[in-house]
């Protein structure tokens, strides 16, 4: 797409971030304070590994990276099963593109961007949780055409948030979606 710019997440994007993943992924997804809080964590050493896709001044995509040290694995992740250390991999929290921009590059170029920042942080891999009841499994695909290996599946990954506040487009506030997690390994 040759009229989309990518520029560095800044507070000044978060309004529109909100507004976008809440339409794409349900009420309640983002929200003032969670916005702020993951956006601060992907910044390590000055290096910021969150970015945003701008159409002018219209927000169609974001994506959001936190610095290794900026999360701690839980019970959804398998660091056993990674070929990394935990504090050499960066956790790619959200991408998120426009309906009307899906299937252009928009989201592939956010990964890379993002990908390359985490690098320069001293990040070696990624890890990733893939919503897989996406329209035709296209979050998975999307993944792993971009590098991602498949970890392990978790049933259930965001039925604690459904019930507090989350409202999954296809489950509502009983979220029995599957995450894939997965991992992309970096050069």
């Amino acid at each position: 797409m040759s009229n989309v710019n990518y520029e560095k997440l800044t507070p000044a994007h978060f309004k529109q971030i909100i507004q976008l993943a809440n339409e794409v992924h349900g009420d309640g997804y983002l929200n003032d304070e969670s916005i702020a809080n993951w956006a601060a964590r992907g910044i390590s050493n000055s290096i910021n590994c969150g970015y945003v896709a701008l159409q002018g001044k219209k927000l169609i995509g974001f994506r959001i990276t936190f610095a290794a040290e900026h999360w701690q694995a839980d019970q959804w992740c398998s660091p056993d099963l990674w070929q990394v250390a935990k504090d050499k991999c960066c956790y790619f929290k959200c991408n998120t593109v426009d309906e009307s921009c899906r299937g252009l590059g928009v989201g592939k170029k956010l990964l890379q961007l993002s990908i390359a920042a985490a690098k320069q942080q001293g990040a070696q891999a990624g890890v990733a949780h893939l919503w897989k009841q996406s329209p035709n499994n296209s979050a998975v695909a999307y993944f792993t055409h971009c590098g991602g290996e498949l970890v392990k599946s978790h049933p259930d990954k965001w039925n604690e948030e459904s019930k507090q506040g989350y409202n999954c487009i296809l489950c509502g506030h009983d979220c029995h979606c599957e995450a894939a997690e997965m991992i992309i390994y970096f050069d």
